[in-house]
């Protein structure tokens, strides 16, 4: 009996031997230095009407990655909308398989792209959850409450 996980119990991601097995193609490769890639999900957000966006340099800060990116979406549909499109132009642009979490609901999804952490909520999630306060120095936190 095979085991099905949920997308939600653990970060999914394809691998480019599926992918490549799926189109029956080599995936191309462009390289992606961390500020390409930043540019690349802020475009992206952007092209797609995402709302108080706030990127973080975690540079010296942490080990998970160069920047953390907040955005909001309107509704759970956008949210998950925006989200899905995110992870197909990372991929189609540079290649980056990106391992997603919480896509299915859409409240919060989590995208981590290896040097670009990425997170889309619903507005009443992140005013619960605050993620950008415990990242941002307290002057730019200030800014962000205003």
């Amino acid at each position: 009996m095979a085991t099905h996980i949920q997308e939600d119990n653990a970060l999914s991601f394809s691998t480019q031997a599926d992918t490549s097995a799926e189109t029956g193609a080599e995936m191309t490769t462009r390289s992606a230095n961390p500020a390409d890639t930043l540019a690349a999900v802020l475009k992206s957000l952007d092209d797609d009407k995402a709302e108080e966006v706030v990127q973080i340099d975690l540079r010296g800060k942490s080990e998970m990655g160069d920047y953390m990116v907040i955005a909001s979406g309107r509704s759970s549909r956008q949210v998950s909308s925006m989200a899905e499109k995110l992870t197909d132009r990372l991929k189609q642009t540079f290649g980056i398989l990106s391992k997603v979490e919480g896509k299915s609901t859409g409240d919060w999804v989590l995208i981590d792209t290896g040097d670009v952490v990425v997170h889309i909520f619903r507005p009443e999630v992140r005013e619960f959850y605050q993620l950008e306060k415990m990242w941002l120095d307290p002057e730019e936190a200030a800014k962000a409450d205003r």
